[in-house]
């Protein structure tokens, strides 16, 4: 495969955008293009759009500060004649995200998505790598629908289902897993904050996140879902119960989950299937993906949010903690960064895996 991608951010000054410079910025195969956002930041230099807004933890990358913001909206033609592909992070309402997408889609430009508008649009894959990159079968048939040749939408999850379904997936293969409830304990970066912005979190929990719960709970039967007549049917089970709470964490979603199995696993079986699992992503070595997606602690005390969220360049989930429930057949705790395997790097690592497998090619 060609490995020489030009690349756009659209919805670049917002959090995951940052986030997605910042993972990048050096990546061996996506070169950054084309940076776009609203109409007010367009025509300003990156580093003028931001107007001191940069969040990352690392330094602002001195190849995007010169570069001229384009508008995400007006200029979608020029953006896309300048591209192999776009990833998606804007802030906008769901069905101007649905427009926009499909606008770029028919523009013949690839859009790796982090929105959640196209979620349950049923030929766009939702995809976990490691666990249903057979999904992107459906593309054909959006292509079919939208009427491109190139040009097609992919989406990723919620970020907070990282941290759980991963290590929910490969036990139900094997065991069969019925029934799960999990409560989700997370970051504010989930929200697009930081403790400057967002003052009123700190020694602080929300008990409610709005719509979280709800994809929480119908999300997963997407990713379990199987390909049929070009679409992707939801699985009718497992059957999940969510809830979900901001807590004062700068980064990193953790779930207490709690798990009832069709023929229940020995904690040494549940535990070797975790250290054993790996997907596509692993076989094909792609750039980001981690060694070992799967890590278990044997510490009562891990994992930690502090201690593990960045494991494998934060593209890793850690679980803990596992042992029998008096209700359930177990319960145990989960662990990923929500704005790396939960966002920005889910997606750069979605978009890997669609280079690498030929859906996506560069156009020279």
């Amino acid at each position: 495969m060609d490995k020489n991608y030009k690349v756009g951010i659209i919805g670049a000054t917002g959090m995951v955008g940052q986030r997605f410079i910042s993972l990048l910025h050096d990546h061996p195969w996506f070169n950054i293009t084309v940076l776009a956002a609203s109409p007010r930041s367009a025509g300003k230099t990156y580093e003028e759009a931001l107007g001191g807004r940069w969040v990352m933890k690392t330094e602002l990358p001195e190849k995007v500060k010169s570069m001229v913001v384009m508008d995400a909206q007006a200029d979608i033609e020029k953006i896309a004649s300048l591209v192999d592909f776009v990833f998606c992070a804007v802030d906008m309402k769901k069905d101007e995200i649905k427009a926009l997408e499909e606008a770029y889609a028919k523009a013949e430009c690839p859009v790796v998505s982090n929105n959640s508008a196209h979620r349950f649009t049923p030929d766009v894959p939702m995809l976990v790598p490691e666990i249903n990159g057979n999904h992107c079968e459906v593309i054909a048939s959006q292509k079919a629908r939208l009427g491109t040749k190139r040009g097609f939408i992919a989406v990723k999850s919620n970020c907070s289902l990282q941290s759980y379904v991963p290590a929910l997936y490969p036990l139900d293969e094997k065991f069969g897993v019925e029934d799960v409830l999990v409560c989700t304990y997370q970051a504010i970066s989930g929200a697009g904050k930081t403790f400057e912005r967002w003052p009123e979190m700190v020694d602080n929990v929300i008990p409610y996140i709005g719509g979280e719960e709800e994809k929480s709970e119908k999300e997963p039967l997407k990713i379990w879902g199987k390909v049929e007549n070009g679409e992707i049917v939801p699985a009718a089970k497992p059957h999940f119960t969510a809830q979900c709470l901001r807590v004062p964490v700068s980064d990193g979603h953790m779930a207490a989950v709690f798990v009832r199995f069709k023929n229940k696993p020995s904690k040494e079986e549940i535990i070797e299937v975790w250290n054993n699992f790996s997907g596509r992503p692993q076989e094909l070595e792609l750039p980001h993906a981690p060694k070992q997606f799967l890590n278990y602690f044997t510490e009562d005390n891990m994992p930690q949010t502090k201690l593990h969220r960045d494991l494998e360049g934060g593209m890793a989930v850690s679980i803990g903690r596992l042992r029998e429930d008096s209700q359930y057949d177990y319960k145990f705790v989960c662990l990923s960064h929500n704005t790396l395997r939960g966002a920005a790097g889910g997606a750069v690592l979605a978009a890997e895996l669609l280079c690498a497998e030929g859906y996506i090619e560069p156009k020279n």
